[in-house]
C-alpha cells in the first residue's frame, strides 16, 4: 500500500491510501474512495467511481482521491480515462492542469 497525504493549510489534510488488491484510492477509514480498473495492458487507470458519504461531504476529499490517483497514474507512467461522472465534470474542468494525463483517445 502507497500512503499519500496532500496538505493545504490550517487542518492536517486525511492520507489517501493506494488500495492496490481493490483497485482503489481511499481514506485511511476506506469511506470515501475513488475506483479504478486497469486497462490497455495496465497503461490506462479508467476512474469509474467516486464516493463520499454524506457525513463527509464539502471536506475536499473527492479531489484529493482525484489527485492521488492522477499522480499515481503519472508517476507510473499511464494515462487516465475519466468514466466517472466527478472526474470529467468537475474536477478536471476545476484542475486543468491534469488534463495532460488524461487518455487522448478518450477526449
Amino acid at each position: 500500500m502507497e500512503t499519500t497525504s496532500v496538505s493545504g493549510g490550517g487542518a492536517e489534510a486525511p492520507k489517501i491510501v493506494w488500495n492496490e488488491r481493490g483497485q482503489r484510492f481511499e481514506t485511511e477509514d476506506k469511506q470515501a474512495y475513488a475506483e479504478y480498473v486497469v486497462r490497455g495492458g495496465g497503461k490506462v487507470m479508467d476512474i469509474v467511481h467516486t464516493y463520499v458519504p454524506s457525513t463527509k461531504r464539502g471536506l475536499g476529499l473527492a479531489s484529493l482521491l482525484c489527485v492521488s490517483a492522477f499522480t499515481h497514474a503519472q508517476s507510473h507512467s499511464m494515462s487516465v480515462i475519466p468514466t466517472c461522472s466527478y472526474v470529467s465534470d468537475t474536477f478536471l474542468p476545476r484542475n486543468p492542469s491534469w488534463n495532460s494525463v488524461v487518455h487522448k483517445s478518450n477526449i
